[in-house]
């Protein structure tokens, strides 16, 4: 049943929605990064629970938001975007509370859960309220909004543990959710679904198996070792579950992962280097900032704003360069935007144990921003240009996802690399590793990315980082 076309007013309080909604999950990946020392000082546990406390929100996020795209197409989109904001909210008071690491390590599991149906929905309802002459302007603005929460998070969340605690990170996500549930009382209403949608659960369960036996491996390793059962036997779980999920997903008639995509070739080698860009950006920046704190002796609230430029950098250059990728073709901007991302890593090798933040430090962390603002806008361009637009919303989700999980499983890669401990040995390895993993990139996308015409506002689209 077709919904009465809502007016301005309406239109406006549904993009506020949409933004307010998204902004908590994207706040929330933002802003723990700073807190994982004060964290670390009272559970200890040293980096394993560092990298719990992060992969198990992204493992939860990154397993499910593919099947919240069909939960929000057979439930209605307000409906699972409610349900996602209270099931948010009380997580966030779990985690504030929690006793133990234990704990709040699977707090954050249920809380990446609550995110996984927040993002897709709030796009949802501005792709159903929002016509075409008016979507690319409301998606873009939705883009640079919830994009403020990489600034904020940082500094809002140095100065929670520096002043107060570590855990009023986590309950000050009550406050937007509050707001944002008492606006949708007064938002139109969503158009229900004509027609129950299959919902792939079998798809989705193999998927967290997958994705939870390898990150559980790859963690535990430097505590079990290899060969211990603690560590094998997920480790082959997580591969017979990985190589189950896509056998499944080429079968299934309704599959959480459509694999046809991947037979554009711009959507497939897009998404590879997503891997490596996305992949570096999580493990690179999850670094960076244990070190700032931990080695170099950083209050958590200068973490924070140590870790700003290259956010600013983005938002000053991202669209200029959108603008540029969608005249001249995006492989020219994927192929140079990451290799100058990894030059910036590797300027941050310079640091040594006695830092200077203006020397060592920030020169690299503004060249890597300016290599990210070459690439995101172009990489999200190319890989929805390559796809029809009645598929944009499920080809979104799935680049949203690669990136998701591409973040986790580089994260949990962090003790091969850097080992038990993070000193400058290791801080380096990291630097060269997140160096090596943006050349790689860049070098796929140049061999591989073909240049095509794109729609104009394809750079408005959300870029795949979240």
């Amino acid at each position: 049943m077709d919904a009465v076309a809502p007016g301005p007013r309406a239109k406006k309080l549904v993009l506020v929605v949409a933004i307010l909604a998204s902004f908590v999950s994207f706040l929330d990946g933002s802003i723990v990064n700073v807190a994982l020392p004060a964290i670390e000082n009272e559970f200890g546990g040293g980096l394993a629970v560092q990298q719990w406390v992060v992969d198990s929100y992204m493992l939860t996020l990154g397993a499910f938001i593919l099947l919240a795209g069909s939960l929000s197409d057979s439930f209605g989109r307000g409906r699972v975007l409610t349900a996602g904001l209270i099931w948010f909210g009380i997580t966030s008071l779990l985690c504030a509370v929690a006793p133990t690491a234990s704990l709040l390590i699977v707090a954050r599991a249920l809380q990446g859960i609550a995110a996984a149906l927040l993002v897709p929905s709030s796009l949802a309802i501005i792709t159903s309220t929002f016509d075409d002459n008016e979507r690319g302007r409301a998606i873009g603005t939705w883009t640079a909004w919830t994009g403020t929460a990489m600034i904020i998070g940082p500094l809002l969340g140095g100065g929670l543990v520096d002043l107060v605690s570590w855990r009023l990170i986590f309950g000050i996500n009550v406050l937007p959710i509050v707001v944002t549930l008492v606006l949708m009382v007064r938002m139109p209403r969503q158009p229900r679904p004509e027609a129950a949608t299959r919902v792939d659960i079998l798809g989705a369960v193999l998927g967290a198996a997958g994705l939870g036996g390898l990150v559980f491996a790859l963690i535990e390793q430097q505590r079990f070792g290899w060969v211990s059962p603690i560590v094998f036997i997920p480790l082959v779980v997580g591969i017979a579950a990985s190589i189950a999920f896509i056998i499944w997903q080429a079968k299934s008639r309704a599959p959480m992962l459509p694999l046809s995509l991947f037979r554009a070739r711009n959507f497939w080698v897009g998404n590879v280097a997503t891997v490596f860009v996305y992949g570096a950006l999580s493990f690179g920046t999850f670094v960076i900032v244990i070190y700032l704190q931990q080695v170099a002796g950083f209050a958590a609230t200068l973490a924070g704003v140590a870790l700003m430029p290259p956010t600013l950098v983005m938002l000053a250059l991202s669209g200029r360069m959108g603008d540029l990728a969608s005249r001249f073709g995006p492989r020219f901007f994927m192929s140079v935007g990451p290799i100058v991302a990894g030059l910036g890593f590797a300027l941050m090798l310079m640091v040594a144990p006695d830092i200077n933040y203006w020397l060592q430090l920030l020169p690299g962390l503004l060249i890597f921003g300016l290599g990210l603002s070459i690439t995101v806008a172009p990489l999200t361009s190319a890989i929805l240009g390559a796809i029809e637009p009645a598929r944009a919303g499920i080809a979104s989700a799935v680049n949203n996802a690669v990136s998701r999980v591409a973040g986790l499983v580089s994260v949990a890669c962090a003790a091969l690399i850097i080992g038990g401990t993070l000193d400058i040995d290791g801080y380096r390895r990291a630097m060269a590793a997140t160096a090596i993993m943006l050349v790689a990139g860049g070098i796929i996308s140049g061999l591989g990315i073909v240049n095509r015409r794109l729609p104009a506002d394809a750079v408005n689209l959300p870029d795949s980082g979240g």
